[in-house]
């Protein structure tokens, strides 16, 4: 689509700041991911990783990075960000357009044998409740045994006065890390809309008829992936890492 690298680079580092207002210790929970796919990954000699809801390759990038002989599939339905992706982390990984939980969407992936790890980061929290109930199933089935679902995500506590408490101190960590950039989600797609070098991606995002909204979250609870996890026939969940309604939940298979 005509984009070039240095286009690619500044949108992509303009996405990385806006990013940390939303992901409380972004590197850290990135890095907590890498650790958890390490770990479960260190007897294979090419770990198979997909990335739902990859965006401009972030997760894919740092995943690479840590893990060289790994083979990272990257998956969103954005076609702009996905074009950032390609451009700016190329070799990161291989990244496929499909929309996560509609018909088709595994075998979009072309997978040539079992997934060791599937990641996520504040992504999976968009999908209705009865998509991500098909779509935690059609992932175990992906897995090999001992494979492990990695979600990092916005997962609020069951009850509500506990949930109020973490949403506080998770916003009082960001105020002291000062991590409020100046650009936010809504500005950054303002902006990009007068990219040149986007236009035909952004033209291809309305005539899909995407939004620059957030889009409605699912509201679940860590206790509510929890057990759809375990019904669509995980062996063990639990929470790895937390701060706030910040959380990296796994999955074993």
């Amino acid at each position: 689509m005509g984009l070039s690298m240095g286009t690619a680079e500044l949108w992509v580092e303009r996405w990385e700041r806006q990013q940390q207002r939303y992901a409380i210790d972004r590197e850290e929970r990135f890095t907590v991911i890498a650790d958890v796919v390490e770990r479960v990954t260190e007897d294979q000699d090419r770990p198979l990783i997909v990335d739902l809801g990859c965006g401009p390759g972030s997760l894919a990038a740092r995943l690479a990075g840590r893990l060289p002989q790994a083979e990272v599939v990257a998956v969103d339905m954005d076609p702009l960000l996905l074009e950032l992706a390609r451009t700016h982390h190329a070799s990161a990984a291989r990244y496929v357009d499909t929309v996560i939980g509609e018909d088709g969407w595994t075998e979009a992936l072309a997978l040539d044998r079992p997934l060791d790890a599937a990641v996520s980061t504040t992504a999976l929290h968009y999908l209705p409740e009865r998509t991500l109930r098909r779509t935690y199933a059609q992932l175990a089935a992906l897995l090999r045994p001992g494979g492990t679902l990695i979600n990092a995500d916005h997962l609020p506590q069951n009850d509500s006065a506990p949930a109020a408490l973490a949403e506080h101190v998770g916003h009082r960590r960001a105020v002291r890390q000062q991590v409020f950039a100046h650009e936010d989600w809504e500005s950054w797609w303002t902006a990009v809309a007068d990219e040149p070098e986007l236009a035909e991606c952004l033209a291809e995002r309305r005539r899909r008829g995407l939004m620059y909204g957030k889009g409605s979250d699912n509201v679940l609870t860590v206790s509510d992936h929890t057990e759809l996890l375990y019904r669509a026939g995980f062996e063990h969940v639990a929470p790895v890492w937390q701060f706030g309604d910040s959380c990296v939940l796994v999955a074993v298979r």
